[in-house]
């Protein structure tokens, strides 16, 4: 999500907001602001266990990690002018603490959760990536699409399992595999 951040002299600009942001809301930005949710400030003034979304990595480069809806970062501890934050990703990572931050959480979290229902919701969802749905089935297509294809049956009509060196194109099913099919229930001893 963005907010529309609108300063004292006039300027506008967006920001991503933490969760519970309403319309209204007083932002503080800069040294000397108040550790309060949705303020934007330095890392070396931000209390340790505070959660933060939005950091810099280089200060003023506007915000490169924890951005996406419902995640954040854990500012972990302070080492003179740096700070160690642990990423959304369990890593840490030491930032200088001269970098910003808003404090808080992204808004939207669980926004991944809600199910797609119908395959129009989806077709928007990945139209910036074509190539990547709808996904075809093999069996479902023409032999001269794809080795599956073909038959008035819905199954491939041939062994799915394919050589290890096979060449492109021949190389769709099982590739290499050890074993297929169901795997056999073990005596209990």
């Amino acid at each position: 999500p963005l907010a529309k951040v609108r300063l004292e002299d006039g300027t506008e600009f967006y920001y991503v907001p933490p969760e519970g942001a309403y319309i209204g809301q007083r932002v503080e930005i800069g040294p000397g602001a108040r550790p309060r949710v949705g303020n934007v400030l330095p890392l070396a003034e931000i209390p340790d266990g505070s959660l933060v979304c939005n950091v810099e990595i280089r200060p003023g480069d506007g915000g490169k990690i924890a951005r996406r809806s419902g995640t954040y970062a854990l500012v972990f501890a302070h080492e003179g002018d740096r700070v160690i934050l642990r990423l959304p990703s369990g890593k840490e990572k030491i930032v200088t603490g001269r970098a910003r931050a808003t404090i808080g959480v992204v808004a939207g979290g669980g926004r991944i959760e809600k199910p797609l229902l119908k395959a129009g919701v989806a077709f928007y969802k990945e139209r910036v990536h074509p190539k990547r749905w709808p996904k075809v089935r093999g069996v479902a297509m023409n032999p001269c699409s794809h080795p599956h294809g073909g038959g008035s049956h819905k199954r491939p009509g041939k062994p799915t399992t394919v050589s290890r060196w096979a060449p492109p194109g021949q190389k769709v099913g099982h590739i290499a595999a050890r074993k297929t099919g169901r795997a056999k229930k073990r005596a209990k001893l």
